[in-house]
């Protein structure tokens, strides 16, 4: 198997990959090691600080919210927590856990934690309510380990006056197949990659005339061909897009009459996903390449041994 990240690509969070001399069973395969087997960190526990007390001008205030813990645990579980895969190590492997209960696991080596502590508006306050957001929770450690600015938007509760909020979050490193909150991807999805043929280009002016244009702004016309042939992953991909306007049941399929005809390349696929920010999309292929290699080397193994 050969990859190449799609020229332009990755924008943002997701990318696109060209995947050649390989199958489905394979592209899927590393499909799955995405979702299920590419560690990364994620809340995993949360200690509430529960209590009455006063602030600095006597105003009564109570650690009570909107939302029950358990919602705010979730939510707080499903935040993207920056993730250095070289840094840290799972709770399991920590030599600093060793004969030690499971709930007394923590240590630099396999555990980040966070602090929160917000209030509601002031009595005299004209805010009826404030919002809390996943960028209120400050590290105790590296400032690198900060949630980004990207996800700091994300809601957690609201707050109205004499309420607050206080707790410690714990994050370590898992895998998507035992929670969704250690899963580094969405939406990852292949197809066999195709390229365009233009046929007949008097009749293709069915499509180019309506004006159509790619989500880049792309206009949809006869200068995406070269040789009346369209190899471009993102302009193969709009061509298919933009055909649904001239297909069966448009009452324009006559006329159009499969001017344009698209054909899957053997052998070749595009490879699409957008990572939650935990990761780049970048390392979360890489490190599903490295999974899959370290699986298939253990059953190779275990063959030899079997075999000996």
């Amino acid at each position: 198997m050969k990859a190449q990240i799609v020229e332009g690509w990755p924008k943002g969070n997701k990318i696109r990959i060209i995947l050649s001399e390989t199958n489905a069973a394979q592209v899927n395969g590393l499909r799955r090691a995405i979702l299920s087997d590419v560690p990364k960190m994620a809340i995993t526990k949360v200690r509430f600080e529960q209590g009455v007390t006063q602030d600095n001008k006597g105003e009564v205030i109570e650690s009570v919210n909107v939302l029950p813990d358990e919602v705010i645990a979730h939510r707080l579980a499903m935040v993207p927590v920056p993730t250095f895969l070289d840094e840290f190590v799972f709770p399991e492997d920590d030599e600093n856990n060793k004969n030690l209960p499971e709930d007394q696991w923590g240590s630099p080596l396999s555990q980040i934690i966070y602090h929160l502590s917000i209030r509601g508006p002031n009595s005299d306050s004209d805010e009826q309510f404030k919002t809390v957001y996943a960028g209120d929770l400050n590290v105790l450690g590296e400032t690198k380990l900060q949630i980004s600015e990207e996800h700091a938007r994300i809601p957690l509760t609201i707050l109205s006056s004499g309420q607050y909020l206080e707790l410690y979050a714990y994050a370590t490193l898992g895998r998507g197949r035992d929670h969704a909150k250690w899963c580094p991807a969405a939406a990852v999805t292949f197809q066999p990659r195709q390229k365009a043929t233009l046929n007949k280009p008097k009749k293709a002016n069915t499509l180019f005339d309506l004006d159509l244009t790619s989500k880049s702004g792309r206009a949809i016309n006869a200068k995406l061909f070269t040789n009346k042939e369209c190899t471009d992953v993102d302009s193969v991909l709009d061509l298919e897009r933009a055909m649904h306007q001239v297909g069966y049941g448009t009452n324009r399929d006559e006329a159009f009459d499969n001017a344009i005809t698209l054909e899957d390349i053997e052998g070749e696929y595009i490879f699409s996903y957008e990572s939650d920010g935990s990761l780049s999309p970048e390392e979360v292929f890489n490190q599903a390449c490295e999974e899959l290699s370290s699986r298939f080397g253990k059953i190779t193994g275990e063959i030899d041994t079997a075999l000996a």
